[in-house]
């Protein structure tokens, strides 16, 4: 009995802590594309795209299901230097115990910047 309490708080705890990890990624994530898309404006030998932030976040997953992942951005008015850029990183949190939480857990981080470059 005292075994099976036991085992069940731990496993919460070990689950809480994997949702909180997935939550500090997006927010990291964000923070870093959008780091990645300021240095790589117009002016840039290689500016950035939609495609190459997702790419780069995307470079960045550790220990998460990478398909769960969607990383949408956008630039105001463009991509030159004094712009800015969004980046939105999105994450669905699924339990890999779906019978103790059933819910999955949404997660997002916005992180929006000047571009200098």
């Amino acid at each position: 009995m005292v075994a099976m309490l036991a085992l069940t708080l731990i496993f919460g705890i070990i689950q809480s802590a994997l949702a909180i990890y997935a939550y500090n990624f997006v927010a990291y994530a964000s923070r870093s594309a959008g780091r990645y898309a300021t240095v790589h404006g117009a002016n840039s030998s290689q500016p950035a795209t939609s495609s190459s932030i997702q790419s780069y976040v995307q470079g960045l997953v550790v220990a998460l299901d990478p398909t769960e992942l969607a990383v949408s951005s956008s630039w105001s008015p463009d991509t030159s230097p004094g712009s800015t850029v969004t980046v939105t990183v999105t994450y669905e949190f699924k339990p890999f115990a779906p019978f103790a939480w059933s819910v999955n857990l949404p997660l997002k981080s916005t992180s929006t910047a000047v571009i200098s470059n």
